[in-house]
């Protein structure tokens, strides 16, 4: 290839240029096109060709189906379903690790799985993975990016790091599912009506808690990018070591957090418990509100009427307040001090809602 007339060295000189054209030749030599080089140069993404080419993509949804048994058009549908960009059939997108994960789907096929209860297995797959992976990209980017790289020295870095680290995700990934799905089995409850019936229970009737910085939007208008998802991160590390059971953190968004508990009063506690820990590590102020009623449980998250209650509660609570509703103040009324917060109308509800603020309860120390 003549990197030179197709413009892939324009603008360089010197250590860049050499180094520039040393990491062309490697990646021409591993089989990257000319369209490929240009569209990577012309993304500033050249220095992580080399990382694309150890994660590996080889083999088409053709391929994978002869060598798995699973359909083109269900492993394309599983592609777009995990968040990834479109592809064709005859597109080489897919690796080694595509041929086991399309064996373990047809395997769930073939022991009884519908084709949509995978389908929603991997949506939910993609949207958590999605976020790993762009946590464990940047961290690689913080930690192994040096100053004044080449393109070259970068390249041939991250893809040796790539090839060393990435083997060692697995069973860290593996060993998290394993303890999630164990923690959930001691939760679930089958009993007679549901074996009778084939199906688990639906709707369970839980507590419900939303917690969401005040002010977030207008402070992404004050600080930089980087220093706002600084404070998302601070605000999901707060709520993750506070959860305990029985309440569950479910999700963490940007600046809010979703918590459910089957017990009320741990989830007030846990609650009132994120509020002061927001304020002692600096951050925004944090407003919260909970509800109680039935949800229905679905990969992973809760939804329902009293869900979106507790979100709306949320919006009408004052910075630094745990607001509750009626029922939840009713379940907990002798463990924490409540004060009347008004009746308010919230939307997609037809009568105003009763509210009360929750504050723990000041009791004397001991000796």
């Amino acid at each position: 290839m003549n990197f030179e007339q197709a413009g892939l060295l324009d603008g360089l000189s010197g250590d860049e240029r050499t180094a520039r054209k040393q990491l062309l030749e490697q990646l021409a030599n591993d089989g990257f096109s000319l369209e490929e080089l240009k569209d990577a140069v012309a993304e500033d993404r050249l220095a992580l060709l080399p990382v694309e080419r150890v994660l590996g993509a080889r083999y088409t949804a053709r391929e994978i189906e002869e060598r798995s048994g699973l359909p083109t058009g269900l492993m394309l549908r599983i592609r777009r379903l995990l968040g990834l960009p479109e592809a064709k059939p005859d597109e080489r997108v897919f690796s080694d690790e595509d041929i086991e994960a399309a064996k373990s789907a047809q395997l769930f096929l073939e022991v009884g799985a519908s084709e949509e209860a995978i389908v929603e297995i991997t949506r939910v797959m993609g949207e958590s993975m999605s976020r790993l992976a762009a946590a464990v990209a940047a961290t690689f980017a913080e930690v192994f990016l040096q100053p004044g790289d080449t393109e070259e020295e970068l390249g041939m870095r991250f893809a040796s790091l790539a090839q060393r680290l990435t083997p060692a995700l697995g069973p860290a990934l593996i060993a998290g599912f394993n303890a999630h799905l164990r923690d959930t089995v001691r939760r679930a409850m089958i009993g007679r009506a549901e074996r009778e019936a084939g199906q688990v229970a639906g709707a369970q009737e839980i507590a419900v808690c939303f917690a969401d910085l005040v002010g977030f939007t207008r402070l992404g208008g004050e600080i930089d990018v980087q220093e706002l998802g600084t404070v998302a991160g601070r605000l999901a590390g707060l709520a993750a070591e506070l959860a305990e059971p029985p309440v569950r953190l479910i999700k963490t968004i940007g600046d809010a957090a979703m918590f459910v508990s089957p017990e009320t009063p741990p989830l007030i506690a846990v609650a009132l418990a994120f509020v002061e820990a927001v304020e002692q590590a600096d951050l925004p102020s944090l407003r919260a509100g909970i509800a109680f009623g039935p949800a229905q449980p679905r990969a992973g998250d809760f939804y329902g009427h009293f869900v979106n209650i507790a979100s709306r509660v949320t919006g009408i609570a004052r910075p630094g307040s745990v607001v509750c509703t009626e029922e939840v103040k009713d379940l907990a009324a002798d463990q924490f001090r409540w004060s009347f917060a008004g009746r308010h109308r919230l939307k997609g509800v037809a009568e105003r809602i009763t509210l009360y603020r929750a504050r723990a309860i000041n009791r004397p120390k001991s000796g």
